[in-house]
């Protein structure tokens, strides 16, 4: 509810650097894309603190080869320094107000975060060797369901492709509940925002996109729905009727791509994106 609250990033270390060589990782575009934001928002609202910030999660807080890297890359002034140890995590991450939480694996942790209410999600292509991506505009690209929107969808889509055009047809004036990035979706849009309503749209560096297997019709239309009826909405959205997500994640060319199906995060990292494996719905993950 603080307008002013900065939003946090929070990433294991070993995403950022090869722990080994301190070589970039497969988010240090990403983040770098965040600093670049975060000069534009300064920019333009010298006063705010509502801007990016990370968060890194090493358990070896004294490692002073991984704080002598960060000021090399510049990174220091983004990164919140000591990083926070992996024991407790989820508390740690709730006390610091966190947005989003990327980690190098899958499993226990990913799930817990994300029914904390954190956006939480692990690197799928953690050796990924990244395309150029220009700093600005930071661009996000969202898959919808079980993603943005929960999976109630998703689970009939597994009953038939009938049932589930039946399904949305029956409910397309029915919003979705939301899933388990909607809340990172809130923060960026807030920071975007700041832009439009002082007449600065032009100058946002923030680009959100909604990319999804869901046709123009009725499913698509529930999709849009959703978004308006929470008040919130994506800069683009594309909706595939089932096509392969690959041309379109080449031509978006994204810094980051949150998916919840394997099929299309492989599409995005042959094409050197950042791909992010979002979890699905587990009673006792």
């Amino acid at each position: 509810s603080d307008p002013e609250t900065p939003v946090t990033v929070a990433i294991t270390s070993e995403l950022l650097f090869d722990l080994q060589s301190r070589e970039p990782g497969p988010v240090f575009s990403f983040v770098k894309a965040l600093e670049a934001a975060n000069a534009q928002i300064k920019e333009h609202f010298p006063e705010t603190k509502e801007l990016f910030r990370v968060i890194l999660i090493n358990d070896n807080s004294s490692d002073k080869s991984l704080k002598e890297t960060l000021k090399k890359t510049q990174l220091d002034k983004l990164i919140v320094w000591p990083p926070v140890s992996g024991e407790n995590l989820i508390a740690k991450l709730k006390e610091n107000k966190t947005h989003l939480y990327l980690s190098a694996k899958t499993g226990f942790k990913i799930h817990e975060a994300v029914n904390a209410g954190i956006a939480a999600a692990s690197v799928f292509n953690s050796t990924l060797q990244q395309s150029e991506t220009p700093n600005l505009p930071l661009c996000v690209v969202f898959d919808g369901d079980a993603v943005l929107f929960s999976d109630e969808s998703e689970c009939v889509t597994e009953t038939g492709l009938e049932n589930f055009f039946k399904h949305e047809d029956e409910n397309v004036d029915i919003p979705m509940t939301e899933g388990p990035l909607k809340v990172f979706l809130e923060a960026l849009k807030r920071l975007q925002r700041k832009f439009y309503d002082n007449n600065k749209r032009e100058h946002c560096p923030i680009l959100t996109c909604l990319l999804t297997a869901r046709n123009s019709g009725n499913p698509g239309y529930r999709a849009l729905n959703t978004l308006k009826t929470w008040g919130l909405g994506t800069d683009q959205a594309y909706f595939l009727s089932g096509s392969s997500k690959g041309p379109l994640i080449k031509m978006i060319n994204p810094h980051i791509f949150f998916d919840d199906q394997r099929e299309h995060l492989e599409a995005a990292m042959e094409e050197g994106k950042l791909a992010c494996l979002v979890p699905r719905p587990e009673k006792n993950p």
